[in-house]
């Protein structure tokens, strides 16, 4: 069996690859929901926003990766804005598909408005944004996760409940 040997700070180029790939989601879901109206789209970005910063402020200071690079680079920004937590807290919680809701909602939002505004009255750039969407969350985030940031996570050898959750082989 292969032994992966993990990050203790992740390169740059695949901090940049993993947050293009989620700035072209939230790109992509704020111009479908734009369609209704910026004010629809204003809520949607400030979910994201609100998404971030619970993510930052919650989840990364009780982190390995607080104040170092993470394959997302959260882990360094969460330091600049907060005191460093208890990584035993991190590994502590187990999640459940239904912790998952908000993260799920920030792709099914958009692709659900996306579909219904394609049902209504059909437009092909909508349906390249939508297309576009669909791959980027599902090919591109499978990508990203499985090939470049959780398979050299430091801690996911220590605990992480997303890979309990997601690897239920374990």
């Amino acid at each position: 069996m292969e032994t992966i040997k993990s990050y203790k700070n992740y390169p740059i180029r695949i901090v940049i690859l993993s947050n293009l790939v989620s700035l072209a989601i939230y790109v992509l879901g704020f111009l479908i929901i734009f369609r209704l109206g910026f004010v629809f789209s204003l809520l949607f970005l400030l979910y994201i926003l609100f998404f971030e910063y619970r993510l930052i402020k919650k989840r990364c200071t009780n982190y390995y990766y607080w104040g170092k690079i993470c394959g997302f680079g959260k882990g360094k920004i969460s330091s600049w804005f907060f005191k460093k937590g208890d990584i035993s807290k991190f590994c502590i919680k187990r999640i459940t598909w239904k912790d998952m809701i908000p993260d799920m909602l920030l792709s099914l939002i958009p692709i659900v408005i996306g579909i219904v505004l394609l049902i209504l009255k059909f437009d092909c750039i909508l349906l390249v944004e939508l297309l576009l969407l669909i791959i980027l969350i599902t090919i591109g985030n499978s990508y990203i996760r499985g090939q470049l940031t959780c398979k050299y996570c430091k801690q996911k050898e220590l605990g992480c409940p997303a890979d309990l959750l997601f690897n239920k082989n374990k």
